[in-house]
């Protein structure tokens, strides 16, 4: 089981502690077992080292949370409109569970060979049972001090709390044993119990989140980087706060259509509201405004140099464009501000951007690997769709549809001079498709004839990849074996450094860490909470109070933020000015600006709009073209590992599986299972 991010960042302390409770044991990176198998439980709580050790052998039972796309614990971005690979889903050799889950294959009664990581019910539980442990006996040992009390109190609870955050977001309402420790060996009867409302679980989730960031430091040290601190309980409850808010889960017709027959059978009570209650956005609009408020975090940026591109000419729409960032887009390396945070360029444990991350190798040997051209070590398969690549702006902050009218954007014909800008170096000949582009499309997207640097390998390096049929790293090619190839043309480059290499002499990574909670998530959440204000409302969370309404200069002035770190004008007047064209401007946001980082499952989920964005037909670049005319033709890909996807109302949340429905005769099924 890989370790958690809660219990990596403190392996080195851990390590020391155990080696001097027990340097005999060689199990002692297994800190669960050791308790169990070495001591009477009860000895744990004799003492403040081993009952910490025991806290984070909880926390070690967190998959790892960057684990999303491979042999991922969470659908994640396979199981989305955002990514996709040719390797086929289904089958005891799929790693790809998203894609088992898009398929359709993953019951109550499958998740077995094909998808083990998906089934996480139980070991969450197992999670709650040892920190209500923790949290009875916390009183026991005998050299406890105050300050060893609150520490452990906050991480105990936090860990407890987000163990319920997982369950809420991938299963729905939980069962909520509060402060019980639950027997073992008892009667079936003592353990059956229902599950709590989706209204409940949000509510129990978020006051424990509440109380575990009273005892949490406000933030860590270079070497705490990864344990959980005051604000990321508080970004927690504001990313739970805006889903609690969102269509799905607040009434109205989307709620009706997918849970408006679902209740619970031992009280017929519904388990999502059918009830809409605006006020649930004025509390998800204060949960953001308090992250923002603590002065902790900010937007990562690069200042601008001789490298750096001059913003685009003529731009009218936002008169504030040309200042210098924070208020304009002006004074900053747009590609690198956005770039470094995703390559290891960035310090992650300095970056005040990351209000919670972790450090991990999974971004180099899974994700990074997994997108690097096969010519050059990499497997070249990790896919973006062309519906990403559509959404990006254009550099002046067009659409390609506005931008076509004059010729900015063409889809015909190739770009005839080199560019070198921020570093990355742009070949003549491209495709006219992604000239001009935002400066995100560069630091996210791998296209055809893209430079891959790999600049740490003495050769190869500074390779342009090329996915024509039977070229090196297309179908059919010498090293780009079925399916190493990019199914839709594209794949995500965002986590790979210029120094990044597989083969090679000298061949070396970056060390990366995976963003958890970005501040961008905080403004954009912020923006969309407001933008579904029609009144004013005071709300109360723990000791402030916020009044909150749909003031459009608060939104102009969080949403811009982000835009103006991409090097794009902000919104328009007429955008500002309307709920509904707002919201598109958002969702279309969060889809460019969280590519490939999980957020993209949920929030189209939260919307309502999950139905109809799957049933657009993923589309790509012809992998089947060997040469410009027919490889660059906007095709469906032809494999059953996109063919089989299942649009279903069901696909909400992951199922509960049938062996945990079986032990208790009380517990309701998620709904379409």
């Amino acid at each position: 089981m890989r370790t958690s991010i809660i219990k990596r960042i403190t392996r080195a302390a851990i390590i020391v502690q155990l080696i001097v409770m027990a340097s005999s044991c060689k199990d002692y990176l297994n800190i669960d077992n050791y308790f169990d198998d070495e001591f009477n439980i009860d000895e744990v709580f004799n003492n403040v080292r081993y009952m910490e050790a025991y806290m984070w052998g909880a926390a070690e039972m967190f998959p790892d949370e960057s684990n999303t796309i491979r042999l991922g614990f969470t659908p994640g971005p396979m199981a989305t409109d955002e990514a996709i690979n040719g390797l086929t889903g289904g089958g005891s050799n799929n790693v790809y569970y998203g894609m088992d889950f898009a398929s359709g294959r993953i019951t109550p009664d499958f998740f077995g060979d094909s998808s083990p990581n998906l089934n996480q019910w139980g070991n969450y539980y197992k999670i709650i049972r040892k920190c209500n442990l923790i949290l009875e006996n916390l009183e026991r040992p005998e050299d406890m001090t105050n300050n060893d009390r609150i520490r452990i109190e906050g991480y105990t609870r936090f860990i407890r709390a987000y163990a319920y955050y997982n369950i809420l977001v991938d299963y729905g309402p939980a069962i909520l044993l509060g402060d019980e420790v639950v027997n073992t060996n008892e009667p079936i009867e003592y353990y059956d119990r229902p599950r709590g409302t989706y209204d409940e679980t949000m509510d129990y989730t978020c006051e424990e989140l509440e109380k575990a960031a009273q005892l949490l430091p406000a933030e860590g040290n270079i070497l705490d980087f990864g344990r959980p601190t005051k604000g990321a309980a508080y970004g927690l409850i504001a990313r739970l706060r805006l889903i609690h808010a969102s269509p799905l889960f607040n009434g109205g017709p989307v709620a009706a259509s997918y849970f408006g027959n679902w209740r619970r059978k031992t009280d017929n009570v519904h388990y999502v509201s059918q009830q809409y209650d605006e006020r649930r956005w004025a509390v998800a609009a204060a949960a953001a405004k308090r992250v923002m408020d603590m002065g902790r975090y900010r937007l990562y940026t690069v200042l601008s140099d001789d490298r750096t591109p001059v913003l685009p000419s003529g731009v009218t729409s936002d008169p504030n464009f040309y200042n210098p960032y924070p208020n304009g887009a002006s004074g900053i390396d747009a590609f690198r501000s956005y770039s470094d945070v995703f390559t290891g360029e960035a310090v992650p444990a300095v970056n005040q951007e990351l209000i919670w991350g972790r450090n991990t190798s999974y971004m180099v040997t899974a994700i990074s690997r997994g997108s690097m051209p096969p010519s050059l070590g990499g497997w070249g398969r990790f896919s973006v769709t062309q519906k990403v690549v559509d959404a990006y702006l254009m550099d002046d902050g067009r659409t390609k549809e506005e931008a076509a009218n004059d010729g900015y954007y063409s889809e015909s014909g190739f770009t005839t001079a080199p560019r070198n800008f921020s570093g990355y170096p742009l070949n003549s000949g491209v495709y006219n498709m992604y000239a001009n582009r935002e400066m995100r499309f560069y630091a996210s997207i791998g296209f055809n004839e893209a430079v891959w640097q790999a600049g740490s390998s003495q050769s190869p390096n500074n390779h342009t990849a090329k996915y024509y049929y039977q070229d090196l790293d297309g179908r059919g090619g010498v090293t780009a074996t079925s399916p190493n190839y990019p199914l839709t043309g594209y794949v995500i480059k965002k986590f790979n450094h210029y120094m990044d290499a597989f083969n090679g002499t000298g061949a070396r990574h970056m060390d990366k860490a995976y963003p958890i909670i970005r501040y961008a998530e905080i403004l954009l959440s912020y923006a969309e909470a407001l933008n579904n204000l029609t009144g004013s409302h005071t709300v109360q969370l723990g000791n402030e109070q916020f009044t909150l309404s749909r003031d459009i200069e608060e939104i102009k002035a969080s949403f811009n933020l982000v835009r103006y770190r991409a090097g794009l004008p902000g919104l328009t007047t007429n955008q500002l000015n309307s709920t509904t064209e707002l919201q598109k401007q958002i969702e279309r946001e969060r889809m460019v600006e969280f590519l490939y980082e999980n957020r993209r499952f949920y929030d189209v989920r939260r919307w309502g709009i999950y139905e109809e964005t799957e049933r657009e037909p993923i589309r790509g670049m012809n992998p089947d073209g060997a040469n410009r005319e027919t490889y660059y033709q906007r095709v469906i890909p032809g494999t059953s590992s996109f063919l089989t996807r299942l649009v279903n109302k069901r696909s909400v949340w992951v199922p509960i599986p049938r062996a945990e429905m079986r032990r208790l005769p009380s517990l309701d099924q998620n709904p379409g299972y």
